[in-house]
């Protein structure tokens, strides 16, 4: 019986522990830090062994493979030990993966990912396809293939989720764009951030395809550089490729061996330019799939927003309050900044992930009234705009950040939670950091 050695516990690490005892090994998960109560009462229904707060070091190197949590980094000592010792080291979707007989769309990107995840999965599922959505999104890859037989999966798929694939190769890969996120899990490395994304069509061979966007230099260069087998196809307001998807007149055009297909966007529910390009690359993807015309525009029209990402919450005396809580980089809260249609008091902060504001600024100066600061060091953003923005305020808590914001907008201006950076210093996550900004609103 081969072992299996789960690090870490939280959704990755459970789910991989399910598929991993359905499929016969001897599972042992570890964390050093702790274990929820939810997990450890399914890894005892399972009669999977598990330890918190340490690592057994040799109980794991006694492992055949090992599946590290997304979450933790290359310089932590037991992945070092693993290394050295050459045991091989796998990512949650690189295991699920070799479990599932499922065609696999795989997504990712440093914005858009989840949109055109959601935008692909809804597009699929409205024609009649057995589709399941995982990844970097609701449950793990792992846990549904333990527990579902889709003919169909969806993933989005973070970097780090990329970084110890094997032999994952989608049938279809979409990589939205590559701007600068996270850089420090990447020794501020941005070319390392790069390779790391252009992984996900690495193992891909010459009957699989790469829809990438064409609006962007840096992933055009990268893939110039790459050696992907994959049928690239592009997509993009400059798309000038014979083949692949173009925008231009309010619609989505797009450009197949054999035919053309041309799709309205005069009532798609999601707006600004970056919601078209997540458009143009879900559309792409159904053509592929040969989804017809008729269904693409139906479910276009029926596709529901985001939550936390451009999320308009109510309007309070002639105030807007918008939750982009999802924002957890600068190019993110770019596209946020140039959708506002006019004076904004912007609520920004949080664990900087190596963050350049410079290509903010020229917005921050045309549209942002006032900066109210969230975060536990405000240092970098106050240095930062403090040369185009007279009013900055520094707050600790989200109730405090919306009652100086409603005091600061006057009437036809927008409050903006649009952070650019990780929540974990005051929330739990991007999610709870949302809420919390929603419920602050409604008790105002």
């Amino acid at each position: 019986m081969k072992k299996l050695v789960i690090l870490g516990g939280g959704e990755s690490g459970k789910g991989t522990a399910i598929l991993g005892h359905k499929m016969g090994y001897d599972v042992f998960l570890s964390d050093a830090g702790t274990i929820s109560s939810e997990v450890k009462s399914k890894l005892d229904a399972l009669g999977v062994s598990w330890e918190e707060k340490l690592h057994s070091i040799d109980r794991i190197l006694a492992a055949d493979i090992v599946m590290k949590s997304p979450g933790i980094p290359e310089h932590v000592a037991v992945v070092k030990q693993l290394r050295a010792a050459g045991v091989s080291i796998q990512s949650e979707i690189e295991f699920a993966a070799q479990h599932s007989k499922a065609k696999l769309i795989g997504i990712t990107g440093s914005n858009g990912k989840t949109t055109t995840t959601l935008l692909v999965h809804h597009l699929l599922k409205e024609a009649g396809l057995n589709v399941g959505i995982a990844g970097n999104i609701g449950e793990s890859f792992a846990q549904k293939v333990a527990e579902k037989n889709h003919a169909y999966y969806v993933l989005e798929i973070s970097s780090f989720q990329l970084d110890d694939i094997q032999n994952f190769a989608p049938e279809i890969a979409v990589i939205t764009n590559i701007t600068p996120d996270h850089l420090d899990r990447y020794n501020d490395d941005f070319s390392l951030y790069v390779k790391s994304k252009l992984r996900i069509a690495s193992n891909q061979r010459y009957n699989q395809f790469l829809l990438f966007n064409a609006d962007d230099p840096v992933l055009i260069e990268a893939l110039q550089a790459s050696s992907t087998a994959a049928q690239k196809i592009p997509f993009g307001y400059t798309n000038t490729s014979p083949l692949g998807a173009s925008y231009a007149n309010e619609e989505i055009k797009i450009i197949e061996q054999k035919s053309t297909t041309m799709i309205s966007t005069t009532q798609f529910p999601l707006q600004g330019r970056h919601n078209l390009l997540n458009a143009m690359a879900a559309v792409s993807v159904a053509r592929l799939l040969d989804i017809s015309k008729d269904s693409i525009r139906e479910s276009l029209l029926s596709f529901t927003k985001v939550e936390h990402r451009l999320e308009n919450v109510l309007k309070i005396q002639n105030r807007t309050y918008i939750n982009d809580s999802k924002a957890t980089n600068v190019n993110a809260t770019f596209y946020a900044l140039e959708s506002m249609e006019g004076q904004t008091v912007w609520i920004v902060g949080g664990i900087d992930k190596g963050n350049d504001y410079s290509a903010l600024l020229p917005l921050v100066r045309e549209k942002v009234k006032a900066i109210i600061c969230l975060g536990v060091d405000n240092e970098k953003i106050i240095d930062a705009f403090s040369p185009v923005v007279d009013l900055m305020v520094e707050t600790q808590s989200m109730t405090e950040a919306v009652k100086m914001a409603h005091k600061l907008a006057d009437k036809k201006e927008y409050v903006l939670l649009s952070p650019a950076c990780a929540s974990f210093d005051l929330f739990d996550n991007y999610e709870d950091r949302g809420n919390q900004f929603k419920t602050a609103i409604r008790e105002l």
